[in-house]
């Protein structure tokens, strides 16, 4: 019997492979993420899209019209719940160490469901295209400023100077999103298993309490004033 003929007496009338199933949404969105944050915006075709999810360019098309409008679905659903965090975390007076937990907790579990996120940004940070433009225009300004009048009254209490504010905001904005920015050199220089891990986030948890406790709680006055007259 031929090849040809032996692959036909197994085959059976009405049944076929099934065709593997299409990229949902998510997976679109995650995989975009993830070749934004390696090569950045500019760097990713949407050929290069389509084939690691194995689709051809229109396929993708269907679900975005642009390699733009993918970009910003990203940076939507990556950034838009941190902006909500933050906004919710502010509460006047001093910390309050319960809700300052809380959103801490908040804030790692988003950036572990979206462990590329913080590179993308770190890309970002240090392009000047039109791109990082428009992502600084409508996420990073806002987030800065929803996150410098969470930090403001705060900071007064913890003995900060207001010309020390904006230094202040931007090393917390380091400290939530480094970690998360830097995982592949965490692998290699601490060499202690998977950052991403439950264990491994529960100690980048507990590491951020410390120090956002330690940054931010509320300090005897007279330490305050010492600090002032020196």
């Amino acid at each position: 019997m031929s090849p040809r003929a032996a692959t036909a007496s197994v085959r059976r009338p009405g049944r076929s492979t099934p065709a593997p199933a299409l990229p949902t949404r998510e997976v679109i969105l995650d995989t975009a993420e993830r070749l934004f944050a390696l090569r950045g915006v500019d760097g990713v075709a949407v050929r290069d899209l389509a084939r690691e999810m194995g689709l051809t360019a229109p396929s993708l098309y269907n679900h975005f019209p642009s390699k733009q409008a993918l970009y910003d679905a990203v940076l939507e659903r990556g950034l838009h719940p941190v902006l909500q965090i933050v906004s919710e975390s502010w509460h006047p007076g001093a910390l309050q160490p319960e809700q300052m937990r809380a959103t801490v907790d908040r804030l790692v579990t988003h950036l572990a469901n979206h462990p590329h996120l913080g590179r993308l940004l770190q890309r970002a940070l240090l392009e000047e295209s039109g791109s990082a433009q428009a992502l600084f225009a409508r996420w990073l300004s806002p987030l800065y400023r929803h996150g410098f009048a969470v930090i403001r009254e705060t900071a007064v209490e913890a003995g900060w100077e207001p010309i020390e504010l904006p230094n202040l905001a931007l090393g917390l904005f380091g400290m939530v999103f480094g970690y998360f920015a830097n995982t592949a050199a965490l692998v290699r220089l601490a060499k202690d298993g998977d950052p991403l891990s439950p264990r491994a986030l529960a100690v980048q948890r507990g590491f951020l309490e410390k120090a956002i406790y330690r940054l931010l709680g509320a300090r005897p006055r007279r330490a305050v004033s010492r600090r002032k007259k020196s």
